[in-house]
C-alpha cells in the first residue's frame, strides 16, 4: 500500500514539475558578476557562444523552469541567450515546441546589448484566458500568449483587469526609457528562484517583470497583435 501511496506521489509530482535543463555543451567558461539573462538575436549581436543547454518536458511553472536555466546560465558567466531551432528533415526552421526546446547561451558587454524603448509588453497567465482594458482597448488573452503595444511619449496609460476586485496598474509613458513588461495573474511567487534578475513589483493581479524573465517568456509565448 505505501510502494502505491509512494508511486503515486512520484507521478504527480512528475506532472506538476516535468522538466528538466541539462547540458548539451560548454564551449567555454568565464568568470562574471552580471545578474541579467537577456535575450539577443546572435545573427545581429556581437556576442561570444558560451554553450546550449535543452530543455526536456514540459512545465506550467514558468519562472521556475527559467530559474532552472537561469543557474546554468551563471555556472558559465552568460548574460544572453537566443532560441536554437532544431533541424529539419527539410531544412525549415522549427518553431518552438514547449515540451522540447534549446537555448544558447552568450556573454555580452553589458552595455552592448541592445535596449528596446518605448514599448509596453503584457503576458497572458500561463494557465487561464484573461480579458483586460489598455485604456479604451480591450484585449483578449489566450493562455500562454502575449502582445505588445508602443507608447506614446508623456501619455498615461491604465492597465485594468476588469474584474469588481480586481486590479489596476496607472503609469505614464516615457520612451526614453527602456520597454516595460508585465503579467496578468501570475502564479503566486514571493520572490524570483533565479535572484535578483526576476519580478520586482505585485500588484494584485498583475505583476511587473524585470527583462530578463519576461524575455524568457517572449520566447516560450505566442505574440499576438
Amino acid at each position: 500500500m505505501r510502494k502505491i501511496i509512494f508511486l503515486t506521489a512520484v507521478v504527480a509530482f512528475s506532472f506538476a514539475f516535468g522538466q528538466n535543463v541539462i547540458w548539451n555543451e560548454v564551449a567555454k567558461s568565464r568568470e562574471g558578476s552580471e545578474k541579467e539573462l537577456y535575450r539577443i538575436n546572435p545573427a545581429v549581436s556581437k556576442a561570444e557562444y558560451l554553450g546550449e543547454v535543452e530543455v526536456q518536458g514540459f512545465s506550467g511553472d514558468d519562472a521556475k523552469v527559467f530559474g532552472l536555466i537561469y543557474k546554468k546560465a551563471k555556472e558559465i558567466g552568460a548574460n544572453t541567450f537566443s532560441y536554437r531551432p532544431f533541424e529539419s528533415v527539410d531544412g525549415k526552421t522549427q518553431n518552438l515546441d514547449p515540451w522540447n526546446y534549446r537555448i544558447s547561451l552568450y556573454y555580452m558587454a553589458t552595455d552592448e546589448i541592445p535596449v528596446e524603448k518605448g514599448l509596453l509588453y503584457i503576458y497572458a497567465p500561463p494557465a487561464q484566458d484573461q480579458n483586460i482594458s489598455f485604456n479604451k482597448e480591450s484585449i483578449k488573452f489566450k493562455l500562454r500568449t502575449f502582445t505588445k503595444r508602443s507608447l506614446t511619449d508623456g501619455e498615461t496609460y491604465t492597465i485594468s483587469t476588469r474584474k469588481l476586485l480586481g486590479s489596476s496598474v496607472k503609469f505614464k509613458a516615457d520612451v526614453q526609457q527602456p520597454a516595460q513588461y508585465m503579467q496578468l495573474q501570475a502564479i503566486q511567487v514571493q520572490s524570483a528562484p533565479y535572484g535578483e534578475a526576476g519580478i520586482n513589483l505585485k500588484s494584485g493581479d498583475i505583476i511587473r517583470l524585470e527583462r530578463s524573465f519576461a524575455d524568457f517568456l517572449s520566447m516560450i509565448y505566442m505574440e499576438f497583435k
